[in-house]
């Protein structure tokens, strides 16, 4: 009898602790679905701010590759101004090939580095190609009249007189755009200034996404412009 009611405490033991053990294992999942949960909803609530921040990045780097593809033109137009104009010919870039290409060294056989080729990439879009802006194209006039938006009239002369000239060639003289009373609305690029060769003053990024960085106030990508035209 004695031997029969061990064998039965002891089994009755077993069986606690057996359920005790499910009954702790099942508290351990319940807490790391709760955990998961949490930390699922604490990601969905950073992505945004992810994505913003890596966007930002983004635009960061388009700005800087931008000014350096217009510092790139105004090298270009004023090492080839004389010699374009004497035989006729356009002093602007007509391809980025231009830029990357370099100006030649007056007595050497190599050429001076005017545009790196990661800048001729516009980090915006897919393909990184950037869209060129003509001289006169509506997109440059609505350009200039964004800056005299942001800067209360003043358009920023460039330093040296050739860009000066070029300016006054470019872009046709506003009067005014503060008596607009409220910025100047841009629009979508015409087929005609959606191009990818001949004469260019200056690039732009092809995507039409709303910017998380403003460029002299404008707060949609396709419509800053990169220009040697209003530097100082």
């Amino acid at each position: 009898m004695c031997g029969s009611s061990l064998m039965r405490s002891q089994r009755g033991s077993s069986g606690d602790l057996s359920a005790k053990r499910r009954s702790e294992g099942g508290y351990t999942l319940v807490a790391l679905l709760a955990l998961m949960t949490v930390l699922a909803l604490f990601a969905m609530a950073l992505a945004p701010r992810v994505q913003q921040q890596a966007q930002r990045e983004r635009e960061k780097e388009a700005i800087f590759r931008g000014e350096q593809v217009a510092d790139a033109i105004r090298q270009y137009y004023n090492y080839t101004t004389a010699i374009k104009r004497l035989q006729g010919e356009q002093a602007l870039p007509s391809s980025i090939e231009d830029l990357l290409d370099g100006l030649p060294k007056p007595g050497g056989s190599k050429s001076l580095q005017i545009l790196r080729a990661s800048a001729a990439r516009d980090p915006l879009t897919l393909d990184g190609e950037w869209r060129f802006v003509r001289p006169r194209s509506q997109a440059l006039i609505e350009f200039q009249q964004s800056i005299m938006f942001y800067t209360g009239n003043f358009v920023p002369q460039p330093r040296d007189q050739q860009m000066v000239q070029l300016q006054q060639f470019a872009v046709p003289p506003i009067v005014s755009a503060i008596n607009l009373g409220t910025r100047p609305t841009q629009g979508n690029p015409s087929t005609a200034d959606d191009v990818s060769s001949g004469p260019f003053i200056g690039v732009a990024s092809r995507s039409k996404n709303d910017s998380v960085i403003t460029y002299y106030g404008i707060e949609r990508h396709d419509q800053w412009i990169f220009t040697p035209l209003f530097r100082n």
